[in-house]
């Protein structure tokens, strides 16, 4: 398929900019992916559309406030973006300046806080923090790194609501943006109707918001992130089909951590990273519905939405979320997709997973 099989019109007016004033505030588009049909709800009526004894898992990374800005020795301005913490006190980093650093050049931060730029790997920049390591200084001096699309500067509030309320692994740039619109009521609700829970880790990168610039799919490179899939958590996923519940992936993260954990043929605990790229004709293994929010035009998540749900489905269920003016991104309205059965997700298939 071509990258531009993946185009939709989106008025500017329809990007969330803020988070609605409840996280469960948002609207619930539902798709039901054997007959394409389409239903429109609240989130707040989730709990009525989960069964007991299907399984929700959820993605508990913590986003760091990864965003920093200083100067140079010169005085020239630069931005920072940590996108992967290596170490306590190491991290690789995009920087945005009129000159990129030479290795061994000082950076100094707002507070007067100096790093070291170390090496520089391809687009990336490893600097090195002071004694009290790299999250003491985030925690310190960072700005919450908003997606490119949210054209102002972060405030109180974003750092509160964008980060999920289970989130407890420190290591993301990017939120799983599907978990936002969860709070502890409906979570506990959800638990005391019976719905089981467990949770995977993978702290998504900036690269989730790059381009495809290939416009064929096949040739794209996905970025590679972190993940930790616990045997408990596949011990989960079997209790589940045991018991004929349905396992449910709470945003497009948890789909990539659970489908890289399963890319043997079998579901297994997994550490490392992952470049497990999704798009239509990938079998499913594990996941049976998805609870995500509306995704980039051409982007590889709304591809793994349409290897999901069918991809004539999704791209419709996108035609009309745009005509109903649901508010699309991270701190936009939700959809709960019911997989496409064209492929049994017990059944192992050929796929498209690289890890």
């Amino acid at each position: 398929m071509q990258r531009q099989d993946f185009y939709f019109d989106l008025p500017e007016s329809l990007i969330a900019k803020a988070p609605t004033a409840e996280r469960r505030g948002s609207r619930l588009l539902c798709l039901d992916g054997t007959t394409g049909a389409l239903g429109h709800r609240q989130f707040a009526e989730l709990p009525d559309l989960i069964a007991p004894g299907d399984l929700l898992v959820f993605n508990d990374t913590r986003v760091i406030p990864a965003r920093l800005f200083g100067q140079k020795a010169s005085g020239g301005k630069l931005e920072i973006l940590i996108e992967r913490v290596l170490d306590e006190h190491r991290a690789l980093a995009h920087i945005r300046s009129s000159k990129s650093p030479k290795p061994g050049s000082e950076i100094f931060l707002e507070d007067g806080s100096r790093l070291s730029m170390v090496a520089r790997h391809d687009a990336l920049f490893e600097l090195e923090f002071p004694a009290e390591g790299v999250l003491p200084v985030l925690e310190r001096q960072g700005h919450m790194p908003l997606p490119p699309y949210i054209d102002r500067e972060d405030t109180e509030t974003d750092k509160e609501r964008y980060q999920t309320v289970y989130s407890r692994n420190a290591g993301a740039v990017a939120a799983p943006t599907a978990g936002l619109h969860f709070d502890d009521e409906m979570i506990q609700s959800l638990r005391d109707k019976g719905v089981d829970t467990a949770f995977v880790t993978l702290h998504v990168g900036a690269g989730t918001f790059q381009p495809v610039r290939v416009d064929d799919i096949n040739t794209h490179k996905m970025h590679s992130e972190i993940l930790d899939v616990s045997a408990e958590v596949c011990d989960a996923v079997k209790a589940c089909r045991a018991r004929g519940g349905k396992v449910i992936a709470v945003g497009t993260t948890s789909v990539r951590a659970l489908e890289s954990a399963a890319a043997s043929g079998q579901l297994k605990p997994t550490q490392g990273e992952t470049e497990i790229f999704i798009y239509p004709g990938y079998d499913f293994r594990v996941v049976d519905r998805l609870i995500t929010n509306f995704h980039l035009p051409e982007s590889t998540l709304l591809m793994l939405v349409s290897a999901f749900a069918g991809y004539n489905n999704a791209m419709n269920a996108y035609r009309q979320a745009v005509a109903e003016e649901y508010r699309f991104f991270s701190y936009g309205d939700a959809m709960l997709i019911e997989r496409n059965p064209a492929v049994d997700p017990a059944e192992v298939g050929a796929g498209q997973a690289d890890d």
